[in-house]
């Protein structure tokens, strides 16, 4: 059995209780490309109505995103825009944005985190919504950035014919850009590997 810290309040715990959980945190840490992945692949033959299943929308909207020549951190942003899904119906933007906040730009977090206003454009009046909501958005430095994301690969993703790359192909991407984070509230407790 691994060694587990004493403590049974937080303010009671110590330097060495500390240096367990610190080493249990970063070997854990390590396996976040895995669960992101594993995760992606729930996706697989959830069709929600849609003419593909939500992973092949992920793979298409990351394909084309990668033929176009977009960098390794905008393609896995790409991939994994729309894996909050599963567990967050009412906002996805919001789920798939926090899981890739620590490893990429404001810009690309900012993308993900509205994609779902800005994606509404193509289809809300057809909910008896308002198809302009991305509006609200216009005064922000990336809102182009993220119309055109939504333009050129998220809403043009939805085609039975296209030949994405599989989920393989992206893996090693997924494991590069989540390898260490750019900024996160623990990055001091990763850094001391």
């Amino acid at each position: 059995m691994a060694e587990r810290a004493k403590f049974r309040e937080m303010k009671e715990g110590t330097k060495e209780d500390w240096a367990i959980i610190g080493g249990e945190y970063r070997a854990f840490a390590k396996g976040l490309p895995d669960r992101v992945l594993d995760h992606l692949k729930l996706l697989d033959g959830d069709f929600g109505g849609f003419p593909v299943c939500r992973l092949e929308h992920s793979l298409q909207t990351a394909t084309r995103a990668h033929r176009d020549g977009r960098d390794e951190s905008y393609v896995v942003m790409a991939l994994l825009h729309d894996i909050g899904d599963t567990l967050g119906s009412y906002n996805h933007p919001e789920v798939a944005a926090s899981i890739l906040k620590p490893f990429v730009s404001e810009e690309l977090h900012w993308i993900c985190q509205n994609h779902g206003a800005f994606q509404g454009y193509y289809y809300f009046h057809h909910l008896g919504m308002d198809k302009n909501a991305r509006d609200a958005f216009r005064d922000n430095p990336h809102f182009e950035a993220c119309r055109e994301f939504c333009e050129k690969y998220d809403q043009a993703a939805f085609d039975p014919d296209y030949e994405s790359e599989p989920l393989e192909f992206f893996e090693p991407m997924v494991r590069r850009v989540m390898a260490k984070p750019l900024a996160s509230l623990y990055a001091k407790a990763i850094a001391e590997e």
